[in-house]
């Protein structure tokens, strides 16, 4: 005889409130967010949409490029970038830049 699969589905937002490991990591990825937001005004006009969040974690906080040329330029404007959070007492540590993987290619 053949077990029903189980039909209890949750939502991600229920798995994460469910467990705290999945919760504290939906809390950093929503604080990383919530910085790049705070920070992509001071960002030049051509960087704004092509930087995304990474990790938050231990005072530091990882920006992905989506090039080699872009983290360069991400990378000259850290400074400001890391005086505006601790204005806004957002701040962290450090900040890193890195190139993202393209989609589809494994590293």
């Amino acid at each position: 005889m053949r077990k029903t699969p189980s039909t209890n589905i949750m939502t991600l937002q229920q798995a994460a409130a469910a467990s705290p490991t999945l919760s504290s990591l939906a809390e950093r990825a929503q604080a990383s967010r919530d910085r790049l937001q705070r920070v992509r005004g001071s960002l030049p006009q051509g960087l704004r949409t092509l930087v995304q969040p990474g990790a938050l974690e231990d005072g530091q906080w990882c920006l992905l490029a989506p090039s080699p040329a872009v983290a360069a330029k991400l990378r000259q404007c850290v400074p400001a970038m890391l005086a505006l959070l601790a204005s806004q007492g957002q701040g962290v540590e450090k900040i890193r830049i890195k190139v993202a993987s393209p989609a589809g290619r494994g590293t």
